[in-house]
């Protein structure tokens, strides 16, 4: 079960290669996190300063070494083209669960991507020992819910104004799936 944070796994699929986070992909990601369509079921709008997502992907970073989380980029495996990121975050290694997350660049919505990475990720979850993974997408993210019910998540409940964001309440769905 996840224990060995010095060995930091990397995931193959048939089109994909998904490679421990470093920081150097910052400067991928800040495209992606500057898109107001990317970010608008985020729990914070889009992000204009470099170095602020640059300040994030170094907080990720320490996390994995600290073993609370895993990080991926996301690249084709045919020309090494930057798609976005994943994760399996908050491991919890006495209940064996974890959370999972998930970012694309908008030119990459709609090839199946998120698909493939993610059953790449619930399966090292599974192989790892992980019992239980959650997920939780803003209210109206029907990409996000549609994906998840996909890979087998089903609707465990509402947070009512978990988030506040440009000044309103957001509310958000969890999902839950049992391995």
């Amino acid at each position: 079960m996840i224990a060995d944070t010095d060995r930091r796994p990397i995931l193959e699929t048939p089109r994909l290669r998904l490679e421990p986070l470093v920081q150097a992909d910052a400067d991928d990601i800040f495209p992606i996190m500057n898109d107001p369509e990317v970010m608008a079921h985020w729990d914070c709008g889009e992000i204009d300063d470099p170095e602020l997502v640059a300040e994030i992907v170094r907080g990720q970073v320490s996390d994995m070494a600290a073993g609370k989380s895993l990080y991926w980029s996301i690249r084709t495996l045919d020309d090494d083209r930057f798609l976005g990121c994943c994760d399996l975050s908050e491991i919890d290694r006495w209940h064996r669960r974890a959370e999972i997350g998930f970012m694309l660049a908008r030119e990459a919505w709609g090839y199946g991507y998120a698909l493939e990475a993610m059953r790449s990720v619930i399966g090292y979850a599974a192989a790892s020992g992980l019992r239980k993974l959650g997920a939780r997408t803003h209210l109206g993210n029907r990409r996000s819910e549609t994906l998840l019910m996909t890979l087998g998540f089903s609707e465990e409940g509402l947070l009512r104004g978990h988030v506040l964001r440009d000044g309103e309440r957001r509310d958000c769905h969890l999902f839950g799936l049992l391995l």
